[in-house]
């Protein structure tokens, strides 16, 4: 037949059930994201477009593809071509080929897709833009406006324009930044919510209609309830997009700040404070604690506080403020894979691994652990080596900078002896990782090993998952695939890794450390 089959980036060569297949990939499907083994022959397991780009067929931009199924093999080789690492698997049990797709209809048809808007000069392109927003801008913000009678009325209106000139400028979109309104006062109030506008003209309508609700301004009552009510997935919050609080304070807060301050940073939101009339020398005997805005703020280095003198002329405040908070880098309270994670290292120290190849295991554990940001309110990290016996190298809570937990995995000792992978999973998940279960963390076990277990891997495993740790497993040399899979964590295929020689493990640093972040993304806001 002529027509080809539209699929996903996620599509695998499993999935396709025809003998050849003409099928449809899509235009931009994120590199990283794609899982593929072999080259040339692909292993089943592997995205059919994942292994088109490699094997350039097509490029990024998407086209048309046969797919012919293959008997399976053993040994598919890791290879790097155009802009994507393929990787080792010992044997599958079907492979496929992409080759281009001779026929000139089935070209058009390819073709039709990618130019279906005809580019007719410049006019088309201008009101999507507009709907998309300011892209290069990622972030979720709720405005925490002051209604209380300490700015009155009239403030109130300024505070309102200011506010509603921020939002515009902002670039809001459908893939720009969303905002929010949350007016403090007695009771703070959400008035709308990230969901319910993606248009700066909607928004803009929104804020001018907010009435003024007066009372005591309780702007900590406010953060806190902000912080904890506001960002949740069905309100309309992103995932992996920076979550942002821009507090305006007519003079100062008529309630403590602290507490909402650390409520706000351990839900992963960045607070901003904008003061508006500092108070005077002489009403500072009125306010509870000056150093008010530094206890709120994300980060106390100057940049999550901004001053106006009056709600007066307020304009030229305007862009400095939209840069800060356009500033994705900057958000150092944002949860990310980075600083977000217990990551715990299960070692096998048998004595089939050998003093060398033992060193090139440490060596993969730094690198994967380097590029997390190992702090107390970060990323921890631990390791356990085991034989038939296991021993705790250090915990999640003994080292909280990089440089101590990379030192202290250089002066891991090999152990030697038998291998009991099962029994080590279960000493681990109830002795490393139980104190750190209710943390704000989330778990995940990678387990090494270079052969078959004496005991049962696959109970263990299953407990371990059970209590919210993600498992995956980094096979080398005579570690059996099933056993490999028996312990990883579901889609087994992306949490599975292995190799044939220990040199190999360094290969496998990016995909372990973006299998993580995908899982960390998947799994929380």
């Amino acid at each position: 037949s002529l027509a080809s089959t539209a699929i996903t980036c996620f599509t695998r060569g499993l999935d396709l059930r025809k003998e050849t297949e003409d099928v449809l990939c899509p235009a931009n499907c994120p590199l990283w994201q794609f899982y593929v083994f072999g080259d040339g022959v692909y292993a089943s397991l592997s995205s059919v477009c994942g292994a088109a780009i490699h094997r350039g067929v097509i490029t990024n931009a998407g086209g048309a593809v046969r797919v012919q199924t293959l008997p399976g093999q053993e040994n598919y080789p890791a290879v790097n071509a155009n802009g994507i690492q393929s990787q080792v698997l010992t044997r599958w049990a079907s492979s496929f080929s992409v080759t281009r797709i001779k026929n000139t209809v089935l070209e058009a048809v390819g073709r039709s897709v990618s130019t279906a808007r005809p580019s007719t000069g410049k006019r088309p392109k201008k009101p999507l833009d507009k709907k998309a927003g300011n892209k290069d801008c990622k972030a979720d913000i709720a405005f925490l406006i002051d209604g209380s009678y300490n700015i009155g009325q009239r403030r109130f209106n300024l505070q309102k324009n200011f506010v509603g000139k921020v939002a515009v400028m902002l670039g809001i979109g459908t893939e720009g930044p969303h905002v929010g309104v949350v007016q403090a006062s007695e009771h703070p109030k959400i008035e709308f919510y990230l969901k319910n506008f993606t248009a700066a003209k909607e928004v803009l309508f929104a804020i001018k209609e907010l009435g003024f609700r007066g009372g005591n301004s309780n702007t900590g009552k406010a953060l806190k309830h902000t912080a904890q009510k506001f960002f949740s997935l069905e309100n309309g919050a992103r995932k992996g997009i920076p979550k942002i609080i821009v507090v305006f304070l007519d003079g100062w807060p008529s309630d403590d700040l602290e507490e909402a301050g650390i409520v706000a940073r351990e839900f992963g939101v960045n607070v901003f404070i904008v003061s508006v009339a500092k108070p005077t020398t002489e009403e500072l005997g009125m306010v509870q604690d000056i150093g008010f805005v530094d206890k709120a703020v994300c980060r106390n280095n100057g940049f999550f506080s901004y001053q106006m003198p009056t709600w007066f002329g307020t304009t030229k405040y305007v862009k400095p403020l939209v840069q800060k908070l356009c500033s994705h880098e900057q958000m150092l309270c944002s949860k990310t894979c980075y600083n977000s994670v217990n990551i715990g290292f299960l070692i096998d120290g048998s004595s089939s691994v050998g003093e060398s190849n033992f060193r090139l295991v440490l060596e993969f554990i730094s690198n994967v652990a380097k590029a997390f940001e190992i702090s107390d309110i970060g990323s921890k990290i631990s390791a356990v080596q085991f034989t038939y016996d296991q021993r705790t190298e250090f915990s999640f809570t003994d080292y909280t900078t990089k440089e101590k937990v990379l030192s202290a995995i250089r002066n891991i000792r090999y152990m030697s002896g038998g291998t009991a992978t099962g029994d080590a999973i279960s000493f681990t998940t109830r002795n490393v990782f139980g104190p750190m279960k209710d943390g704000p963390n989330k778990n995940f076990l990678l387990v090494l090993t270079d052969g078959q277990s004496y005991d049962d891997v696959r109970g263990p495993a299953a407990a371990a998952q059970k209590a919210g740790i993600t498992v995956f497993s980094v096979g080398v040399a005579w570690a059996p695939l099933d056993d490999l899979k028996d312990m990883a964590s579901e889609p087994r295929e992306s949490h599975t890794f292995f190799t044939r020689e220990f040199t190999g493990l360094e290969q496998m640093v990016p995909d372990v450390i973006r299998g993580i972040c995908k899982d960390f993304l998947d799994s929380k806001l």
